[in-house]
């Protein structure tokens, strides 16, 4: 299925069926695909928390809004997607060394360039105050491949910004970790009883959204 098919028929997700468990093959592509999702001068601005079991879905459920419960307790999998705090000089150097052990640069001028240039970018965002927000539209950028790298793999997903963040931060430790959660993403196999699956969909028409220049 194409990404045109997969965008017309994506639903988000309200009652998962607890009974079903996403395979671990499956969450493994879905891994690599936020790994492999793009982001601004490469800069990969995140961290991407997992949970699967009843102990973790319990963990994270004071944070959550309690209409999102059903979302968060049914799902097979979810995903806290955060993005670092700060972007230190640490962070950076890693994705070069990462670049250099990949084979990205032909030679040692142009690795030294890609990193300058890298820094620069990330200092100027920094200098105007934009850094964290920049970071996390990046994260924005992989919670939608994870969304429609689920459907490609017929898994059903919901992005949910319904949570306390503050709260959530505090839970798993995130701040002493360098990191803040930007968003939620539940996963699993919608239950016979969602509604939303059958629900046509529904979006303004193309005049209304797009326009062109001369």
């Amino acid at each position: 299925m194409d990404l045109f098919e997969l965008s017309s028929q994506r639903f988000t997700t309200k009652h998962y069926d607890p009974s079903r468990k996403i395979p671990d093959s499956d969450i493994e592509k879905l891994k690599e695909i936020l790994r492999l999702t793009p982001s601004a001068v490469n800069s990969q601005p995140w961290h991407f928390i997992i949970g699967s079991s009843d102990k973790a879905k319990q963990l994270i459920r004071p944070a959550v809004v309690d209409f999102n419960w059903p979302r968060t307790d049914g799902c097979s999998h979810f995903v806290v997607l955060c993005v670092k705090d700060g972007l230190d000089e640490a962070h950076l150097d890693a994705v070069t060394a990462q670049e250099d052990a990949d084979g990205r640069f032909p030679n040692e001028t142009i690795k030294n360039e890609g990193d300058s240039k890298r820094k620069r970018y990330v200092s100027m965002k920094r200098d105007r105050g934009q850094l964290r927000s920049w970071a996390t539209h990046q994260v924005y950028i992989a919670m939608a491949a994870l969304l429609y790298g689920a459907a490609s793999l017929g898994i059903q997903s919901t992005a949910i910004e319904g949570y306390n963040p503050s709260k959530l931060d505090e839970i798993l430790g995130l701040r002493e970790k360098g990191l803040r959660s930007v968003a939620i993403v539940t996963l699993g196999y919608g239950s016979l009883d969602d509604g939303n699956a059958t629900r046509k969909k529904s979006r303004l028409p193309a005049d209304a959204i797009f326009s062109e220049l001369d």
